[in-house]
């Protein structure tokens, strides 16, 4: 498995208009491609990774303002430029058909890719298969946590300045299922992801998503509850920002749900339960 030194060593970077976007890319087979929550990386994968890399060819980035990508000040951070910026990427390394997992943030992003292949407004790409976890797929049905709501604030900007790591850790692990909090060197890679190029400095614009949830409901939760491809809910229970609430949402919504619940694991189910999430995705791949 990856140290957060192996996985920027294995890394590369794709120039999106002047800004750098890191990714890696390993394996070979059929494509998967992952994307991240906030305010974290690409490295939150590192515990299913070698699980699939040996069948398929996985690509996994760091979206703009995030992890080892720029992190550009005077940027307008939106979910349909990170989706932009993914289409590009496969683009430039030749990817055309891949399946999708998507956690938290990158939930957004997998649901205006699937609003876009519903509306056959996906250009040069297929997207196989979607796989969500935990993420707040109805705005209504999002719980942000006291540091996202102290962050979207008017003070936004001076408390991402002065954010600290203790801070970042007691707010951080709150989400996670009570036993499986990070460990002290696990907040340590963490922590050096988001301070890396500044990052605490534009931390409280990247929660731009949450008002384009809002503004792009429709069109999102459409295709949500009616997608153009097989999809995969992965929802730990506990998690207080999108857990067995947004499950149940998801269950009245959804006709013929595809959910597998994991009743003891939080916010992050990737690296909580990383077996139980590599069975579940296999199983589903396979089918």
């Amino acid at each position: 498995m990856h140290t957060l030194t192996s996985w920027q060593q294995a890394g590369k970077y794709y120039n999106h208009n002047g800004n750098k976007v890191f990714y890696i890319e390993e394996g070979a087979g059929e494509a998967i491609v992952f994307l991240h929550g906030y305010p974290t990386a690409s490295y939150d994968w590192k515990h299913i990774w070698d699980g699939l890399k040996a069948n398929y060819k996985l690509i996994a980035l760091d979206f703009l303002g995030f992890g080892f990508s720029d992190k550009p000040v005077k940027y307008p951070y939106s979910i349909i430029d990170q989706a932009n910026i993914v289409t590009d990427l496969l683009m430039e390394i030749g990817v055309q058909k891949f399946h999708l997992i998507a956690h938290d943030y990158a939930v957004s992003v997998a649901q205006e890719f699937m609003a876009r292949q519903k509306a056959n407004r996906a250009k040069n790409y297929t997207i196989l298969s979607v796989c969500l976890l935990n993420g707040g797929l109805f705005p209504e049905l999002h719980r942000p946590v006291l540091m996202q709501k102290l962050l979207l604030s008017p003070l936004g900007p001076l408390i991402g300045k002065l954010f600290t790591k203790k801070r970042f850790a007691k707010s951080f692990g709150q989400v996670f299922a009570p036993d499986k909090r990070p460990s002290d060197a696990e907040m340590d890679d963490f922590w050096q992801l988001i301070q890396y190029n500044n990052g605490k400095v534009i931390i409280h614009k990247l929660l731009h998503y949450i008002a384009d949830r809002k503004a792009n409901r429709d069109s999102w939760v459409g295709a949500t509850i009616n997608p153009p491809m097989p999809v995969l809910l992965i929802n730990g229970s506990l998690d207080p920002v999108s857990g067995k609430h947004l499950a149940d949402g998801y269950r009245s919504m959804v006709k013929n749900p595809n959910i597998v619940e994991l009743p003891t694991t939080g916010h992050y189910p990737q690296v909580e339960s990383p077996a139980e999430v590599l069975k579940a995705i296999k199983g589903f791949l396979l089918k």
